[in-house]
């Protein structure tokens, strides 16, 4: 077999920019197939699959302006399935066709996640006295491959054909235990100070619990005193925060003209992108997903898509099956292990992403056909930037109040907030959808952490303290919001909770974070993350000290107002006014008008949907205790009309 472990050593060990292939005979020359010759066996073998002229011409043109191959394009144009084109393959040559691998019979185990991304061939273990090498052959060399079958017949008896998804079934299968224990433990052990596994490191603990105790004591012995103190320091950082939103509220946004994005609608020359769909439970919304997918402005044959399913999600699993998507889509099955989270799901399908860029969508998305285009063309203006962060806008404000919060929420954190951090170069807590990656880039950083439940935020500081750079682009993402007040508080649990483990992540080694950082990134971290958390934690008590200074004003008249306690409450009632104020602005003023008459006048729930948050923090402690990774799953419907 020294000619043709050649061939698969050249042919499916390399890429074409890597050298002219070249094959070897043991009699010293190499097996040679005229242009001629391989066009015609090409020709010959599509015009067996039942292809005439004006088929084959087509797809010929569509790869060359695709950069792809017309094997990928046949496949992805649904004209033939995959086992059809395998196994016709394997019938020309004259070959045995496998569709089918049982993942116990794979010889050998290294390194064969290089061939999730391009699968090629095979080694099985003997059986029945063989020890066959699978392979997925190439349309571009079924001449030469031919030549040698026939020069070398014995290889009739050891090589057999698949299909690219049988293969990487297979090696999926087969190396899912130690690829489940690296995806739970390889962060954690190449770099413990960015992974959220443990809550509370030693000095954290040490010195969280003398703050505790000093306050405590402050509080019995020097009441009065104490409580002062208090309420000063929690006014001021309360008021630290208002005034960070009102940074974000006064930047101008930067009219980027789309030029650039919208000269790559008619370019087909692109790069493989990788999408990331976490799914679990989400039966009910494949089809919306799936045809969402498919409005994508980008050549299949230059998609990567990733539909990741617990393996024991039997209901989710089928409802994919029955779309029958195309051999862009691939289905991975993670195994049930804990922490069951989507980050663990996102890192885990990594291993197999074969795009140089990666994306990350969720369940309900429905994104902009010509985000991706957006994306690239970003990330082509800019070779520094890692990650771009699309916006989310929730599709279905008119529902409720609290959908409608949630819109403003939403408006104010993606078109107004993450703007003026990209633009000032400080650190971005990313969303959890359509956050768009260089692949090389994300796998530096030690992708996602499985153990931290808002996994976004969590990356996208780890990429700023690493020294990469993010940013934004316009095409958005519609999302719908919860309108159950159970379903909203349960997600806001989980989202505080995660901030509460970023924050802790982040506030390990304070002074050496801030100095990799930068002191003004490590500031606006804390005021962002720190603040969110702090304000949320503390809101109610702004109403409380209101609340006796009111009394206190009643009983003992005007002039309190220039006392020292006057000035608190003049700083908590700013505060509060502030908060509320600030907060509808920023989502007001970055929605359309469309938008602006769909919520109304539902804003004016805005204090109700303040408290509901500090009781979604106080919930996120108790839980950072009880039930650091557990994930609470946020259920999805489809929405009744799409919109984009």
């Amino acid at each position: 077999m020294d000619c043709f472990r050649q061939y698969t050593r050249d042919s499916f060990l390399t890429t074409p920019a890597e050298g002219k292939i070249t094959f070897s005979h043991t009699d010293g020359n190499p097996p040679s197939v005229s242009p001629e010759q391989d066009q015609t066996g090409q020709t010959c073998f599509l015009h067996s699959l039942g292809l005439d002229k004006s088929h084959i011409a087509a797809l010929e043109q569509q790869a060359l302006e695709n950069g792809s191959t017309v094997d990928e394009e046949l496949l992805v144009s649904g004209l033939v399935t995959a086992e059809e084109y395998f196994s016709a393959f394997a019938k020309y040559l004259r070959l045995p066709f496998i569709p089918e691998i049982a993942s116990e019979r794979i010889a050998n185990l290294d390194n064969f996640d290089l061939q999730l991304a391009e699968p090629r061939f095979l080694r099985l273990m003997p059986q029945d006295g063989k020890t066959p090498l699978l392979i997925v052959p190439e349309l571009a060399r079924i001449a030469l491959l031919k030549n040698i079958l026939d020069e070398r017949p014995h290889l009739l008896d050891e090589l057999a054909v698949t299909t690219p998804q049988a293969m990487r079934g297979a090696i999926w299968k087969a190396g899912e235990a130690r690829r489940l224990l690296e995806t739970r433990q390889q962060l954690f052990n190449a770099a413990p100070q960015h992974s959220a596994k443990i809550t509370l490191h030693g000095q954290q603990g040490f010195y969280g619990g003398i703050l505790a105790t000093l306050l405590v004591l402050s509080l019995l012995t020097y009441s009065e005193m104490a409580m002062a103190w208090l309420h000063a320091t929690l006014s001021t950082l309360y008021l630290n925060t208002l005034l960070f939103r009102l940074f974000a509220l006064a930047h101008t946004p930067r009219e980027t003209h789309t030029e650039t994005a919208l000269s790559l609608q008619h370019e087909n020359k692109l790069p493989v992108y990788t999408i990331l769909v976490a799914l679990y439970r989400e039966e009910a919304v494949i089809e919306q997903l799936v045809n969402a997918l498919e409005r994508l402005d980008w050549p299949r044959s230059r998609l990567d898509i990733k539909l990741i399913c617990e393996a024991d999600d039997g209901a989710t699993i089928e409802a994919i099956r029955r779309m029958n998507p195309g051999s862009h889509m691939e289905i991975i099955n993670v195994p049930p292990s804990q922490p069951r989270t989507k980050p663990k799901a996102l890192t885990y399908a990594l291993s197999g992403a074969r795009g140089s860029f990666v994306v990350v969508y969720d369940a309900e998305d429905r994104p902009h056909p010509q985000q991706l285009r957006e994306a690239y063309a970003a990330f082509r203006n800019q070779p520094d930037m890692a990650c771009l962060q699309a916006p989310l806008i929730i599709s279905n404000a008119p529902s409720s109040w609290l959908s409608a919060c949630f819109a403003l929420e939403y408006s104010g954190l993606f078109r107004c907030m993450l703007p003026a951090l990209a633009a000032h170069g400080l650190p971005m807590p990313l969303g959890g959808t359509s956050n768009h990656f260089r692949t090389a880039a994300l796998r530096r950083a030690g992708a996602w952490d499985p153990y931290n439940v808002t996994e976004d935020a969590d990356l996208g500081l780890r990429l700023h303290r690493l020294g990469y750079r993010c940013g934004v682009i316009r095409r958005q993402t519609l999302e719908d919001a919860p309108t159950s007040l159970p379903v909203w508080l349960n997600q806001r649990t989980r989202w505080f909770k995660g901030w509460l483990q970023s924050w802790l992540v982040m506030t390990r080694t304070p002074f050496a974070t801030a100095h990799a950082m930068g002191w003004f990134a490590y500031i606006a971290f804390q005021l962002l993350i720190g603040g969110m958390i702090l304000s949320s934690l503390t809101h109610p008590l702004l109403f409380i000290f209101l609340a006796f200074m009111a009394m206190a004003i009643q009983e003992n008249g005007v002039q309190l107002l220039f006392t020292w306690q006057g000035v608190l409450f003049l700083i908590d009632a700013l505060n509060i006014v502030g908060s509320y104020t600030i907060s509808v602005l920023m989502g007001r003023s970055r929605m359309i008008a469309y938008e602006r008459r769909k919520v109304g006048k539902r804003w004016l729930a805005m204090p109700l949907y303040w408290l509901m948050l500090s009781v979604a923090a106080w919930r996120a402690m108790v839980e950072l205790k009880t039930r650091p990774f557990v994930w609470n799953k946020t259920p999805h419907v489809p929405v009744a009309k799409e919109t984009t």
